[in-house]
């Protein structure tokens, strides 16, 4: 079969074209900017246009193409593919016939998704289940790749279990995770975000409600006892369709006394992170996956790209190091989690914070909240200087309306503390290079290309090491 992948450079969809290429299909695609998972693509035998979309990127021969959520009706290529009567599908709806086909375990919440479904597929592995594992970020255990595709090998402590699942982080922006039909259902908390599609948190409490019901009687719901809109949920969903006594529920919480456990052997910081972990374990017990090797393999995890991942620089005089942070923190509760950690981790180090905010929606429907994390982040323990740069403009994903409502300069003013300092993205490197003494330790923060910062100041580091 040949699919053309619409948006191909996408961290979701970028997995969903690694899973047609391994099993052996051909895949084209187009995007409007080269990245590192473009040319991952590209080297694993994708054939890609990059640029501007175009009609002509699509062959009369395709047999399927897969948009990317992002992509609206007006694109050339989704047009052309309507025009030639063409089998269009989102990426959504395709992940949603491969979660039938599988035992599909689905990690969903406003936030630690990637996180958690990575643990998670990696628990897997270790166990022997030999998962297929689609994830909304690139993990080293994976050689570096945000897709794992099974192997088909027997399990190494259960023979007759052969393999049959699948993981995948389940996303609630635009109510994706409805097209999902999944066995277990990992809930890890609910929050105000995407309001530019839900309009209120109660929106969204009802979405994740409609949701949880896609679990058949004998599926397993895991969530969060600790998750206030949760409760909500169960409370109300208990009382309604969705019965304790014909669904399995799991809860975890930080309270319970693998917590202290699970801080002294996990490799990443972060009360956050000890929860998804949580998550994560409660999951494999589901499964009835020893604590032992659930324990191991949460042990053995070494983090994934741009979360909390730990790097290295040194100042232009090649005499004093910094250490990096590169961070995919985008939602102002994400921000105080990831600074709150580098304090913990770094509790005598000077800390230097560069912030991206991502989408102008977000800005401007969580404005109050991103002012009161910030001004906590130079208050009460984080960091010592606070770069804001502008908001990262989502292609597809904006309303030109709020963009001359919300900006990085309104956000600075309003939170109004010294040390907090608003700089162009292509100023950034320079200021850094210019005031970075050495002994700093230095987060880059957001969901947009500002890791391209991080990239550059450790590009030569990296080149070293490969070499």
């Amino acid at each position: 079969m040949k699919i053309h992948f619409i948006g191909i450079g996408g961290i979701g969809v970028s997995a969903l074209a690694q899973y047609y290429l391994a099993k052996g299909h051909k895949v084209n695609g187009s995007d409007l900017t080269a990245s590192e998972i473009t040319e991952s693509l590209r080297k694993k035998g994708a054939k890609l246009h990059i640029g501007k979309h175009k009609s002509s990127n699509l062959s009369k021969n395709v047999d399927l193409v897969i948009y990317s959520p992002a992509v609206k009706p007006n694109n050339p290529e989704f047009k052309a593919a309507k025009k030639l009567k063409l089998w269009i599908q989102s990426y959504p709806e395709v992940l949603g016939e491969l979660t039938r086909k599988y035992f599909t375990i689905a990690v969903s919440g406003t936030h630690g998704k990637s996180t958690t479904s990575a643990m998670l597929g990696l628990l897997l592995v270790k166990a022997g289940f030999d998962p297929t594992v689609i994830v909304g970020t690139q993990l080293k255990e994976f050689n570096n790749s945000n897709c794992r595709i099974a192997v088909q090998k027997e399990n190494s402590w259960h023979k007759r279990r052969k393999s049959k699942y699948l993981v995948i982080e389940a996303d609630e922006h635009l109510a994706s995770f409805l097209n999902y039909w999944p066995r277990i259902i990992v809930l890890t908390n609910i929050e105000a975000d995407h309001l530019d599609y839900y309009k209120n948190l109660n929106n969204i409490i009802k979405a994740f409600r409609k949701y949880i019901n896609h679990l058949p009687k004998d599926g397993w719901l895991v969530v969060n006892k600790d998750d206030k809109n949760i409760k909500k949920i169960i409370q109300k969903t208990t009382n309604n369709n969705f019965s304790a006594v014909d669904r399995n529920i799991l809860s975890f919480s930080l309270k319970q006394k693998e917590t202290k456990k699970l801080k002294k052997i996990l490799k990443i910081p972060g009360e956050h992170n000890i929860a998804n972990a949580l998550a994560a374990l409660t999951a494999a017990r589901a499964l009835k996956i020893p604590d032992r090797i659930s324990f191991r393999a949460l042990s053995e995890y070494r983090g994934s790209w741009r979360r909390f991942e730990i790097k290295e620089f040194k100042t232009p005089d090649a005499k004093r190091k910094i250490k990096l942070i590169s961070d995919y923190a985008h939602h102002p509760t994400e921000v105080k989690a990831s600074l709150k950690a580098v304090r913990e981790k770094y509790p005598k180090k000077k800390i230097w914070c560069v912030f991206q905010p991502h989408q102008y929606q977000r800005t401007y429907y969580l404005f109050n909240d991103f002012v009161k994390v910030l001004r906590q982040v130079k208050d009460e323990f984080f960091a010592d200087k606070l770069l804001v740069t502008d908001i990262y403009d989502v292609a597809g994903r904006e309303e030109k309306t709020l963009k001359k409502k919300i900006s990085s300069e309104k956000l600075i003013k309003k939170i109004n503390k010294n040390g907090v300092v608003y700089l162009p993205k292509a100023k950034i490197l320079a200021y850094l290079k210019n005031n970075l003494r050495g002994g700093e330790v230095l987060i880059i923060m957001g969901a947009g290309d500002i890791y391209q910062i991080a990239v550059h100041l450790t590009a030569k580091r990296e080149k070293k090491r490969i070499n």
